[in-house]
């Protein structure tokens, strides 16, 4: 498939002005998962699909949904729905997603399933996220960025190892602790497959890329540095030699004071906060290296009301005078009133 050129970074999308340092006129914001089943235009298209990965290798549905918030709302950014899954499913692990239940895969667990796994399928079974961005690109406007994504090694390789999510990590652990090597093995391979799914990303629109390791929270601080600063490092690295100039937000969430480490070395741009981060500590001992992203708390959001409003005011009052993204410090709760997110960028505009 021919790929469009990627877009010039354009002065006028605040959002990106933001990640490279600039002063811009207005705080921008977007949502992670501003894009999901708290929107009635969502759950409309979701009944005429067979379940979520029908949705995701549609280009066409991939557009519309990315798009929904956009059109509703006007965030600063979109993100190309997807899931950070997408990865072992292209690389052969067998993938559903069970109503009520989330991600369910065949678990990996010793070397004999890991062989297994190849990257003869990564392009093709990858192809229709490349080709949503591609169609999400040309109906964005010139101040709406586009944000590609991935998710890190670490996270990814628990749910391969646990066969979907996990309260105590205790296969995952088992294996990088107990078998260092045939993790490291899981890791490199994924390493490899997500820094050519993120350059593909960026060859088909994305003005920028977020990388979500969701379960970073889960490792002590000699095994952060070790799974999840690391591999998150390579990744960048690889990339950034094809596309020096793309913005990277990092966002280990449940990193703690091991945001710091994450943020000296791994090479991204900018940090996705957590809604534990303290937001005055984050103004001080992260915002000072690069822009910060964050992070009200969702709960906050599906609360709405004066528990909302004073939950906006903080995180503004804490970070709006440095370079700064608003969001949450997670996703959208599904059950979520419209009318709370209109609420919020009410805030926001205000």
């Amino acid at each position: 498939m021919n790929q469009p050129a990627r877009k010039t970074i354009a002065p006028s999308k605040p959002f990106l002005e933001v990640l490279n340092g600039n002063q811009s006129n207005h705080i921008p914001f977007w949502f992670m998962r501003q894009a999901g089943r708290y929107l009635p235009e969502y759950r409309e298209l979701r009944t005429r699909k067979n379940g979520f990965l029908d949705m995701a290798f549609n280009p066409d549905a991939a557009c519309e949904i990315t798009l929904q918030p956009i059109h509703r709302f006007g965030m600063d950014a979109a993100i190309i729905f997807s899931d950070i899954l997408v990865i072992p499913h292209a690389l052969g692990q067998s993938l559903d997603f069970v109503a009520g239940e989330g991600p369910k895969l065949d678990p990996i667990r010793d070397g004999s399933a890991l062989a297994k796994l190849n990257t003869d399928q990564l392009e093709s079974r990858l192809t229709p996220v490349y080709e949503a961005l591609s169609k999400v690109s040309g109906e964005l406007d010139d101040k709406t960025a586009l944000i590609g994504f991935a998710g890190a090694p670490w996270t990814v390789a628990t749910y391969m190892v646990e066969g979907g999510g996990s309260k105590d990590f205790s296969n995952v652990k088992k294996m990088a602790y107990g078998q260092p090597e045939l993790f490291s093995t899981m890791i490199d391979l994924l390493v490899e497959s997500t820094a050519h799914y993120l350059i593909k990303q960026i060859e088909a629109g994305a003005e920028t890329l977020q990388i979500f390791d969701s379960w970073a929270g889960a490792l002590d601080s000699d095994e952060f540095q070790k799974w999840a600063i690391e591999p998150t490092k390579k990744i960048v690295d690889l990339v950034k030699t094809s596309h020096p100039d793309i913005p990277i937000i990092g966002f280990p969430k449940g990193a703690g004071y091991n945001y710091i480490a994450y943020a000296e070395g791994t090479g991204v741009t900018a940090l996705g906060l957590d809604s534990q981060v303290p937001t005055k500590w984050a103004a001080q001992a992260l915002q000072p290296l690069m822009p910060v992203q964050g992070n009200l708390d969702p709960m906050a959001l599906l609360a709405g009301g004066d528990a909302l409003k004073l939950a906006v005011e903080r995180v503004l009052g804490d970070l709006s005078d440095g370079q700064f993204v608003f969001n949450l410090g997670h996703g959208i709760h599904k059950d979520t009133p419209v009318e709370h997110v209109e609420e919020l960028i009410g805030l926001l505009r205000s």
